[in-house]
């Protein structure tokens, strides 16, 4: 059986969309935190002959985000430079943009990602669909927040004219980070859903996504858990597997997100993990970005759920894939080998 098809723990297992607590992160404030040696060993390592990314590493890897920011402001009081200016112009590539996500606040580091996703020729929908069902209410209000400071303008409205049809309108329900946030379940609420979605897909010839997208989008997590079980009950197939073998393209892809997200959010952000690394060639953006975004959150919990996913650990497949100052880094960020 797949981690995705278990629904008997559901109903009792904490969701890392309503948990606000740090203590499933790897990356924790450090003891004894001095930011005036930190400065001076991250100039030392900057401004000598050829950088010490070994320093860069160990300093900005352990502590955690608020910590950094102070670095941040007293490297610049110090220095009359910005910190994160220093860093793009001594190092590059993979690693420049690791160490950039480092010293960004959460809301900026989301803002900037769904931005460089929107961007261009062609949305990079896969992103958009990873961040808006990975996070919560309160990540999303601080997301659109840092989205107005940087660019001036709304951040649904840009969305607006960047994804369209039945999974534009999805990603855009999710991006107003409204979610019902009610602990409070109705299960007769859940069971008539559960049927309406039935209807909607299995039972019918052709499939009403206005429904899935309605219910999916909108309802609490511990109401979705219930409604996610009421399904099996009724149509004997989960409801992931209904949504794949009834829609396709970016529209499945995010409610299929969703669902999984709703059931185990570690567990979604982990197989995102491995599909980076799969294949020729890794997805080096993506893999920056969940092990920063998740480490002060749940990356303990991404990297339990990796090892029973795969088979074996976040760290060896880290170990094999990445290398270098880059591969260092993360590897600092993942913690130690399960």
């Amino acid at each position: 059986m797949s981690v995705w098809d278990d629904l008997d723990l559901l109903l009792d297992s904490p969701s890392s969309l309503t948990v606000a607590s740090s203590a499933r992160g790897t990356v924790k404030d450090k003891a004894n935190f001095k930011v005036e040696e930190d400065v001076s060993a991250l100039r030392k390592a900057i401004e000598g002959i050829g950088t010490t990314e070994k320093t860069l590493v160990e300093v900005l890897t352990q502590r955690s985000n608020a910590q950094r920011q102070l670095i941040a402001q007293a490297y610049e009081k110090k220095t009359g430079r910005k910190l994160v200016d220093d860093l793009e112009g001594d190092t590059h590539g993979d690693f420049e943009d690791l160490l950039v996500a480092l010293v960004t606040p959460p809301a900026l580091f989301d803002c900037r990602e769904v931005i460089n996703a929107i961007k261009g020729a062609g949305t990079t929908e896969c992103t958009l669909t990873e961040i808006f069902s990975s996070r919560s209410n309160r990540q999303i209000k601080a997301l659109s927040e840092a989205y107005l400071a940087e660019t001036g303008k709304a951040m649904i409205h840009d969305l607006k004219s960047e994804v369209s049809g039945e999974y534009g309108e999805a990603l855009l329900i999710l991006a107003e980070g409204k979610r019902d946030e009610s602990t409070n379940v109705d299960t007769a609420k859940a069971k008539a859903e559960a049927k309406a979605l039935y209807e909607a897909g299995e039972k019918k010839w052709g499939t009403d996504e206005q429904k899935f997208i309605d219910i999916l989008c909108h309802r609490s997590v511990p109401q979705l858990r219930q409604t996610l079980v009421e399904y099996k009950n009724i149509s004997k197939k989960t409801l992931q597997e209904s949504i794949e073998s009834e829609m396709s393209g970016n529209l499945e892809t995010l409610l299929v997100a969703v669902v999984k997200c709703v059931k185990n959010a570690p567990a979604y952000l982990a197989e995102r993990l491995f599909k980076s690394m799969k294949g020729a060639g890794t997805t080096e953006s993506t893999l920056t970005r969940i092990v920063v975004s998740r480490s002060e959150i749940d990356l303990l919990d991404i990297r339990a759920e990796y090892k029973k996913l795969f088979g074996y650990t976040l760290y060896s497949h880290l170990e094999s894939e990445v290398s270098g100052s880059y591969g260092n880094a993360l590897k600092h960020l993942c913690g130690q080998d399960d």
